[in-house]
């Protein structure tokens, strides 16, 4: 059922009580996003649409990309809903490896795909976006919107403006990202934003050259692989 709260936080003003009450609400989806993937371990995050079916080609790019950055070890992050993002939970689960998502509540509402190993519900946007970032080390975005796009920029401004280290993005698909690439180059020109301070970007049409682009600069370089297994409270009743 779709929560109205957001809708009515940035469209009205409210008494403090309300804004006290939406606080609470928010704080608790936090919570909640941490409880549930505290423990899944390193991410990458994929972002691309969901109107994407599952004959069209850049679905089935989203299996294989899926299928190749789970055997690097790493925990495949999505957005929860239909197509590529449950195409790249699909390849993840197909391959063995950990297919989590951060769903969106909406008031068509967004089902969890079935390719799913975890999955926690907001019913806030930004609450979302901040636990996808949180626990991803690379970002690699397929076709997609305005809600693809958005997620793209957010990760390419948290990396210039250094409130991240400097993560991986990867955008798959060179024809379609022509325009973002050439509204980058123009941002390049006119100083805006330099090309040098985005050296993690990388366009590609080829799943081997994604997957080794993401080895090098975040397995390798943040040693992922040897992350430390982190034990669970029984204070806190965390369970296996």
């Amino acid at each position: 059922m779709h929560n109205h709260s957001e809708e009515r936080f940035l469209q009205e003003k409210q008494s403090r009580l309300q804004e006290f009450l939406f606080t609470l609400k928010v704080m608790r989806e936090f919570i909640k996003g941490f409880r549930t993937l505290h423990f899944v371990g390193p991410c990458v995050t994929v972002f691309g649409s969901a109107r994407f079916s599952e004959e069209h080609p850049y679905y089935k790019l989203g299996v294989e990309a899926g299928k190749s950055l789970s055997k690097l070890g790493l925990a495949v992050m999505t957005g929860g809903g239909p197509g590529i993002m449950e195409a790249a939970n699909r390849g993840a689960k197909e391959a063995g490896g950990l297919s989590v998502a951060c769903n969106i509540v909406l008031p068509k509402e967004q089902k969890p795909n079935p390719y799913l190993d975890k999955v926690v519900e907001f019913n806030h946007f930004f609450v979302r976006k901040v636990l996808m970032f949180k626990y991803s080390y690379a970002f690699v975005v397929l076709p997609g919107g305005v809600g693809t796009t958005d997620e793209m920029f957010e990760a390419l401004t948290l990396i210039q403006t250094k409130k991240v280290r400097d993560f991986p993005v990867v955008l798959m698909g060179k024809d379609f990202w022509k325009p973002v690439i050439d509204l980058l180059d123009k941002f390049d020109s006119e100083k805006t934003a330099l090309r040098s301070e985005l050296d993690s970007l990388l366009v590609t049409d080829s799943v081997q050259e994604m997957t080794e682009f993401v080895r090098l600069k975040a397995v390798k370089r943040f040693k992922l692989a040897k992350e430390l297994h982190m034990k669970r409270s029984m204070l806190l009743l965390e369970k296996e």
